[in-house]
């Protein structure tokens, strides 16, 4: 049975959890029509802070992290097979089905499929190259999406890409310890939003809207950073933790909850903003309860479970039970 070597990151749950809330807000329109069109965003009457702190300002964050779990999993998977690669792929495949079945029969802006098919197609031949062309390629691939389609969904290869560089360049096991880095980043990134945001709103164009995408992206993680680094690490792991230990989870079920929403109150592009606002609290303060109670007794969400049992072909424990009997036996 496959047993865990590494010890959790909780800063990237915290983050992952961030991430998450922020992509249900900038969501929640676009997810469904009744009428079976799929709402785009900047929607005309959008609040001007969504466009500037919202739109594409989560996900960024969300696809790097798949590239730092991916990358994670790869140096734990090493100790434990002497086929790595072949269980990742399965891995990856399993969650390109997800993704498939979650774009076709629910909401045909599914990011999952993205992510599986950037692992496929990048990600998991790069555990072949030296870090540094890694790192390189990352740059390079962001650079020529941006500049020839804009961004959006699109930039996930180059992002799951940087998230494989940033793990194998250490920088994931430096962040729970590291201050001056996150602030010295964050700094940086906030100088360059700043003129990046003004010409976003000047000229409306998708490239510099991905471009300060990605720079409010990183101000965001690293000021989470830092202030994990405080006495709001307990109030943000409480907050933001649970949610991001069952993305899987909470993602798909988000979907399931707006579209049935919508069912009940109408089209979502007939809601008011402040609806928008209250349905997202509702959703997410619903999730996170449920996966505070799951986590409370459970090691894994359910679909996590179950990927992870779609991973190894080996049923995984799931009960806290389990893992109490353990330590235990080790003493």
């Amino acid at each position: 049975m496959p047993s865990e070597t590494r010890r959790r990151i909780a800063a990237l749950d915290v983050v992952r959890g961030f991430a998450l809330c922020g992509i249900l807000l900038a969501n929640i329109r676009p997810i469904a029509n009744l009428d079976g069109v799929i709402l785009q965003h900047g929607e005309p009457d959008s609040p001007a802070w969504i466009g500037l702190f919202v739109e594409q300002r989560f996900f960024p964050i969300f696809a790097t992290l798949f590239g730092v779990g991916f990358s994670l999993l790869v140096g734990s998977a090493a100790d434990r097979t002497t086929r790595p690669r072949v269980l990742l792929l399965r891995r990856l495949l399993v969650l390109l089905a997800v993704g498939l079945a979650h774009m076709f029969l629910l909401w045909r802006g599914d990011v999952l499929t993205y992510y599986a098919l950037s692992g496929l197609l990048v990600l998991l031949p790069s555990t072949w190259l030296p870090r540094w062309a890694v790192a390189l390629l990352a740059v390079a691939v962001c650079a020529v999406t941006i500049a020839f389609s804009g961004g959006g969904y699109m930039l996930s290869p180059g992002l799951v890409l940087a998230g494989s560089a940033l793990v194998r360049y250490g920088v994931i096991d430096r962040i729970e310890t590291s201050t001056r880095g996150p602030a010295v980043v964050g700094l940086v990134l906030a100088a360059a939003a700043v003129p990046a945001l003004w010409a976003q709103e000047r000229s409306q164009s998708p490239a510099l809207f991905a471009v300060a995408g990605l720079l409010i992206a990183g101000v965001y993680c690293c000021a989470l950073l830092l202030l994990l680094r405080t006495r709001l690490r307990a109030a943000l792991q409480t907050l933001f933790a649970p949610l991001g230990r069952m993305a899987l989870t909470n993602y798909l079920s988000a979907t399931a909850l707006v579209l049935t929403i919508a069912h009940l109150y109408g089209r979502p592009q007939d809601w008011s903003w402040p609806a928008v606002y209250l349905i997202t609290g509702g959703i997410l303060a619903l999730q996170w309860a449920w996966s505070t109670l799951w986590l409370r007794h459970h090691l894994y969400g359910p679909l996590e479970w179950l990927w992870r049992w779609a991973t190894w072909l080996r049923r995984p424990p799931l009960s806290r039970r389990w893992e109490r009997s353990t330590k235990l036996s080790r003493m």
